[in-house]
């Protein structure tokens, strides 16, 4: 066993110096009333990049790596920071119950980007916006109360994003957030609320729903195709393209339910950057559950033979396939 986590953090440290780009970052945090035994620094991105500590009221965690592009990073499963390469930044972290009161201090970019960061969340507290559908349904939210509450979200975050003194990449990352709160609530909350209260969507005052995702145009820099959660927006905007297209043609259509079938839709409707993205994830997220891990092996080959852009991916795949 000891031998092959040994390998397993070879391949990873051979994924992570795949780039001639990679910077020192540092992050460091000071946790006052967390009641948990450990403190944990987790990236989204990679599981390479994480740390864990005593937890010890005031002590400063620090932690220094290496990477090559934004990553966003969780602190004990709850709170979000941006880091860029070279950047510095110091979170101070106060529980308070269910509250979490944060300070950020460090290097001019980082403080702006998690600051808007920051922004944001304030800004859904404000709105009272929810970010699970699944609890707006129970709470009984009406489609177009929700939609409407969506627009208004992504107006207020656009005014937020434009003012802020964040870099480029950082507003990028944080518009394919928002546009996976809001986009995915237009397309996925209507039919959810048809599913659970039995409220038809032509009887949900929400207008033509085949036409409410007109003019929506699929992010593709890379912030946003790092942003696992705008990865569930790209896949489910696809499989809505294809139920509207067949309607369209006066057919009929199922959204597929089963890794295969997902994999051959999105390599169908996307191409490029988007594709090897999607399906990447689709690939990884489908392994590292652990089960029947050898149906990947087929569509791993394939991927890699016909749709792989990106070596820091295809690392990734092979380290967890080993």
């Amino acid at each position: 066993m000891k031998t092959r986590l040994m390998f397993l953090l070879i391949s990873l440290l051979a994924v992570v110096n795949m780039s001639t780009a990679q910077q020192r970052t540092t992050l460091s945090a000071q946790v006052y009333g967390y009641q948990n035994d450990m403190v944990y620094f987790d990236c989204i991105q990679t599981p390479l990049i994480a740390k864990e500590f005593h937890t010890n009221p005031g002590e400063e965690h620090l932690y220094n790596f290496d990477c090559d592009r934004l990553v966003c990073i969780t602190i004990n499963g709850r709170t979000n920071v941006m880091l860029q390469p070279g950047d510095s930044l110091h979170v101070d972290v106060n529980y308070d119950g269910k509250n979490v009161k944060v300070e950020y201090s460090g290097s001019e970019r980082a403080v702006n980007n998690n600051r808007l960061l920051r922004s944001i969340e304030t800004l859904k507290r404000t709105l009272r916006y929810k970010s699970q559908l699944l609890g707006c349904v129970a709470l009984d939210i009406k489609p177009k109360d929700r939609i409407a509450d969506s627009r208004t979200l992504l107006e207020k975050a656009d005014a937020i994003i434009a003012r802020s003194k964040a870099s480029d990449e950082a507003k990028n990352y944080v518009k394919a957030m928002i546009d996976n709160l809001v986009y995915m609530s237009f397309i996925e909350y209507p039919v959810m609320y048809e599913s659970v209260r039995g409220l038809a969507i032509s009887e949900q005052e929400i207008g033509d729903y085949w036409s409410i995702m007109d003019g929506y145009v699929t992010r593709s820099d890379a912030e946003s195709l790092s942003c696992p959660e705008y990865a569930s927006l790209l896949m489910r905007y696809c499989f809505y393209m294809n139920e509207k297209d067949a309607k369209e043609k006066g057919g009929s259509y199922s959204m597929p339910k089963v890794m295969e079938e997902m994999y051959q839709q999105i390599a169908a409707f996307y191409s490029g950057e988007q594709r090897d993205f999607l399906l990447y994830i689709l690939l990884r997220n489908f392994i590292m559950n652990g089960q029947e891990i050898e149906r990947a092996d087929v569509l791993y080959k394939d991927y890699v033979e016909k749709y792989n852009c990106s070596a820091f991916h295809k690392g990734i795949l092979d380290m967890l396939l080993q």
